[in-house]
């Protein structure tokens, strides 16, 4: 698999395809230099992967059945018609 930096430059990502369509060892190629061209390609992260868990964690509810129900008739707060 491509590294996730290839994923912005597109001349690295087509380097890697490059290298698998001729090496994989179902179209003919030798499997160790298959391996050793991936441990390579992998060697050779960008910055971005190695920072990438750094973003906030935001979490998210999705209430269904009952619970959604409830929540839902628990934000309707409208005013009275009859005034």
């Amino acid at each position: 698999m491509t590294a996730r930096g290839a994923r912005e430059d597109p001349e690295a990502r087509a380097a890697f395809r490059e290298f698998v369509r001729t090496h994989h060892p179902d179209v003919g190629g030798d499997p160790a230099e298959f391996a050793a061209g991936l441990a390579r390609f992998r060697a050779g992260k960008s910055a971005v992967d190695e920072t990438r868990f750094d973003a906030p964690i935001r979490f998210v509810v999705n209430r269904r059945g009952v619970a959604a129900v409830l929540a839902k008739l628990r934000k309707r707060r409208r005013p009275p018609r009859v005034q």
